[in-house]
């Protein structure tokens, strides 16, 4: 990693630890990967960061009070479309994929925080994931309050629109739909991936163009629902909810 990126990092890993101030709490039924997290850990200290500290203060958090934020956020989320699903016409709700709809932290724990987006990913949890294979590899799990939120949606016949970031292409496409299959996920809408054609421009600017085709094929978006800001960036939505997300940041 360049000593631009692992800047970045530090600062992204340092803002989140100010904005989710440590508080310890009860870890999930099934542990993730890391957990449960023993060690006490020292809150990071502005003034002097050290990226080691920090991403142990990820996995802490990770280990005992992310579930609990994000479940909550998304009981939020799931509240506002069951009040607001029959007052509309052609209600819809948006989703981003990545630690929305979908997990990855069993590639982030593998790479220890680290952005590697060529290599190969296979089974051996002790090697590097790179994030091309991991993400052609269908392997991600569902966040499982999303998954239910997204049903609690269908039944109420509010469409569902997927809207990430993961670079479009046949292979990209296959898998990604696969994956959001093989974790439960059925009879959405639509899914968007970015194209080709909007690298080099901010994600915010591709995911509110896209949200605004959807208003104009004549759905009303309800709410969008995502882990980063620029996901729910320049509006096109009645409401938008922000997921819990100190693991990375993309602008």
């Amino acid at each position: 990693m360049t000593s631009r990126c692992t800047r970045r990092l530090m600062l992204g890993l340092l803002a989140a630890a100010i904005v989710f101030p440590f508080v310890a709490g009860s870890a999930s039924a099934q542990a993730p990967l890391g957990c449960p997290f023993q060690s006490p850990v020292a809150a990071p200290d502005p003034q002097n960061p050290n990226l080691g500290q920090l991403k142990l203060w990820l996995r802490e958090y990770r280990c005992t009070r992310y579930d609990a934020e994000l479940a909550q956020k998304l009981a939020e989320a799931r509240a506002w479309i069951a009040q607001r699903a029959g007052q509309v016409t052609n209600p819809a709700v948006v989703l981003d994929i990545d630690e929305t709809s979908l997990s990855n932290w069993a590639q982030m724990y593998r790479n220890d925080f680290g952005y590697i987006p060529g290599g190969g990913c296979d089974r051996d949890v002790a090697t590097a994931c790179g994030q091309r294979a991991w993400e052609l590899s269908a392997e991600a799990v569902a966040i499982e309050p999303t998954l239910q939120l997204f049903n609690a949606a269908r039944e109420l016949s509010v469409a569902v629109f997927f809207v990430t970031g993961r670079t479009d292409g046949p292979l990209e496409r296959t898998s990604t739909a696969e994956n959001l299959r093989k974790a439960g996920y059925r009879d959405w809408s639509g899914l968007y991936l970015r194209p080709a054609s909007t690298r080099g421009r901010p994600v915010a600017e591709y995911k509110s163009e896209t949200r605004a085709g959807i208003e104009a094929a004549g759905y009303r978006i309800i709410a969008n629902i995502g882990d980063q800001d620029s996901d729910l960036a320049n509006g096109h939505a009645e409401k938008a909810f922000k997921l819990p997300n100190p693991f990375y940041y993309i602008p």
